[in-house]
């Protein structure tokens, strides 16, 4: 089992910050390019527990993720359903803190490797990811807060 931790401090309020992370389809605002559809959208919210986040990039589904607890706006855990590429058993969970004027946001994963001895190239690659998300969450609500 291989873990990745990735912690980021956002200058602004935990409610903006979790709106901004759980709003899924919106990550396509950030990320540049692909597309993001809920199906299923979630039991009681859209974007809460059940639904399942489709990330496509040129017309290709990258992967699907299920939300399994959502709790605003302090965590959210979802599961990888489908793709993912070399990682299996993908878990994660997203937890909002509010910290001073802002909010540290820790996300963190455990997953195994489909292919033996890439585990730590494959942490490499998801902490990436994970840090380019979250500097485009606080790059959105950067851009939100100036047209305020």
């Amino acid at each position: 089992m291989h873990k990745v931790l990735v912690k980021r401090l956002i200058s602004a309020p935990i409610d903006e910050v979790w709106a901004c992370y759980t709003d899924h389809r919106g990550w396509v605002r950030f990320l540049g390019m692909g597309t993001i559809q809920l199906q299923p959208e979630g039991q009681s919210l859209p974007d809460g527990v059940g639904c399942v986040r489709h990330i496509s990039v040129a017309g290709v589904e990258m992967v699907a993720e299920e939300v399994t607890v959502f709790e605003p706006p302090h965590r959210m855990k979802y599961r990888v359903i489908k793709g993912g590429g070399p990682i299996r058993n993908h878990d994660g969970e997203v937890l909002f803190t509010s910290e001073g004027n802002g909010t540290l946001v820790t996300w963190r994963c455990e997953f195994d490797s489909a292919l033996p001895g890439l585990g730590p190239a494959i942490c490499f690659g998801v902490t990436r990811v994970f840090q380019f998300i979250l500097r485009g969450v606080e790059r959105q609500l950067c851009k939100s807060s100036a047209h305020s």
